[in-house]
């Protein structure tokens, strides 16, 4: 007499490696099969053909409740039964028993391997394909608090022995050696429909590798691919990676500065998007040359601090850069707006604006190419200022130089940020916070990331802006020096006096007002923050709290 056994619900799409997956289970000592016990109520209930429909029907139980009740179900003589499910067959008027009971999992191929496949014996359509229908599957099960969990069909062919390994871990049953490997040729528990779906798999004897090079796309089948590909994608995210079919898969998954950054949503071209999907095309001019503006941007208490003057130096940016096609003011702004809003941002979140010249209609240099319009980007964060304002930072002198006005204009705020970039890695090989950048002479321009101040015997002086960004910041720290009644002075400045300097301060929108204690290994002033730095940063923080552009509140409609 059988006795009530524990059930595994593998969900599929077609052609994803499903049956390959049961003859591996079905090897174990402890677990019996079923394939696809839900097919003939599938039939049923949809009416679809298959060229084996009538003898499915009648061969198989129709009534669904009464598969998952007597058969899915039912009384058992091993420990575990296998349950192949394509996830299309989970129709309508089942029993929610089917969810609710049970081990389940969800394996996933990528539609681009599935579809060329697909239709040797079925035109292939997005509702025969059920990705859709699997996507639900993996939401239910994960609201009713079991995620399943999920893996790549490509993940099993590069690395069976860890992929199934996994799999059974995350099942709590044993891996057994056995699954790895099974007989050629048809099996007693095979569908009907196993002559016209089988063939392949009766060959094969364990999980083989994918060819290297394959076959070419049909461009029939583009379409279905673009309306696959994402729910394959969403999918793919809580996948188990166990090989290198992913790219940097022995990298471990980064935490972020700040965890509830996770769930962003982010302005891309005209839509808000989750993080995730936050993405340009690779035709996009950003990616072919770096071909874009930016500005930076910090929210205070429920306003955009220097809103107008940011938009005015990026308007100016890609006017000098010849955009064209550019959204206008408005447009961004409401972008603006409408990304805090829908985060929920209305203090100590930062702003990254990108602008770029758009997507190409071919790769390459020309602007000529450019006839989609720009890509406007706000990207927003939860981001507390990025540097230590109250201990100060280290600073040392790169190397690298920074651009003249004869190679490429500081005053355009561009996005080709590697003259920056290489004079940041200095910085971080020598352990400072950030990097001082020369001019052509050997005159002091910025930092890497930021402008750069210094006060000596009461005096403010800053570099002037030939070869320096003239930033946002910069300018307001020098009206508050100003309004401080202070002597304020730009003018070229050598190293040594930064070196020899009472104190020293950097501005950016990311780090604000920041003091600088130790330059080159020499310590600035006292090697404490001076007096003059801790007036001008109290003024500024009270600058930035009652001033800005307000966020438009919601309002019910």
């Amino acid at each position: 007499m059988g006795e009530e056994i524990e059930v595994i619900h593998s969900w599929s799409a077609p052609r994803s490696l499903s049956t390959s997956l049961m003859y591996s289970f079905a090897q174990r000592n402890d677990i019996e099969v079923l394939d696809e016990p839900l097919y003939a109520n599938f039939l049923r209930v949809t009416g679809v053909d298959r060229p084996y429909k009538e003898e499915l029907r009648s061969e198989m139980e129709n009534d669904g409740n009464k598969v998952v009740k007597e058969v899915i179900f039912g009384a058992g003589v091993k420990k575990y039964r296998y349950c192949k499910h394509i996830a299309k067959q989970r129709v309508p008027g089942l029993t929610n028993e089917l969810m609710k009971r049970g081990k389940h999992f969800i394996m996933i191929r990528n539609p681009l391997e599935i579809l060329p496949s697909f239709e040797k014996v079925v035109p292939p359509s997005f509702l025969e394909l059920g990705l859709a229908e699997l996507v639900s599957v993996y939401s239910e099960l994960s609201e009713s608090g079991r995620p399943p969990p999920v893996i790549d069909a490509a993940d099993l062919r590069e690395n069976p022995e860890a992929t199934l390994r996994g799999l059974c871990e995350d099942l709590d049953i044993p891996f057994q050696d056995s699954m790895l490997r099974w007989e050629a040729g048809p099996k007693p528990f095979d569908g009907i429909w196993a002559p016209w779906w089988y063939k392949s798999v009766h060959k094969s004897t364990g999980f083989s590798p994918a060819k290297k090079y394959p076959m070419p796309f049909p461009t029939s089948l583009y379409d279905m691919l673009e309306q696959s590909l994402p729910f394959y994608n969403m999918l793919k995210r809580h996948a188990r990676r166990s090989s290198s079919n992913y790219l940097n898969s022995t990298l471990p998954h980064p935490s972020l500065p700040v965890p509830a950054n996770e769930k962003l949503l982010a302005w891309v071209g005209d839509e808000i998007v989750p993080r995730e999907t936050a993405k340009v095309s690779v035709f996009d001019s950003i990616v072919q040359g770096g071909d874009g503006v930016w500005e930076g941007l910090r929210v205070y208490s429920g306003k955009v601090f220097k809103l107008e003057e940011h938009l005015d130096r990026m308007f100016d940016s890609a006017k000098a850069l010849a955009f064209s096609n550019v959204p206008t003011r408005e447009e961004v702004k409401e972008a603006i707006f409408r990304t805090l809003l829908r985060n929920g941002m209305f203090d100590n979140a930062h702003i990254r604006l990108t602008l770029t010249r758009g997507k190409k209609v071919t790769s390459g240099m020309s602007p000529s190419f450019n006839r989609y319009g720009c890509t406007l980007i706000v990207l927003a964060e939860w981001k507390p200022p990025v540097y230590d304002n109250e201990k100060g930072l280290m600073l040392v002198t790169a190397t690298t130089r920074r651009n003249s006005p004869n190679n490429l204009d500081s005053k355009i705020h561009h996005n080709n940020l590697l003259n920056n970039i290489l004079a940041k890695i200095e910085g971080n090989n020598a352990g400072a916070d950030d990097a001082i950048m020369l001019d052509k002479d050997g005159y002091v321009s910025e930092t890497n990331a930021t402008n750069i101040f210094l006060v000596k015997k009461g005096r403010v002086v800053t570099p002037h802006a030939d070869y320096c960004l003239p930033g946002i910041t910069r300018a307001t720290v020098m009206e508050l020096v100003l309004k401080e009644n202070l002597a304020l002075e730009e003018r070229r400045i050598s190293l040594s006096e930064f070196h020899t300097a009472d104190e020293v301060w950097t501005t950016g929108t990311m780090g604000e007002l920041s003091p600088v204690v130790k330059i080159d290994g020499r310590i600035v002033g006292d090697g404490r923050v001076g007096p003059i730095t801790l007036r001008l940063q109290n003024a500024y923080k009270n600058l930035s709290k009652d001033s800005g552009v307000p966020i438009p509140t919601y309002e019910k409609s």
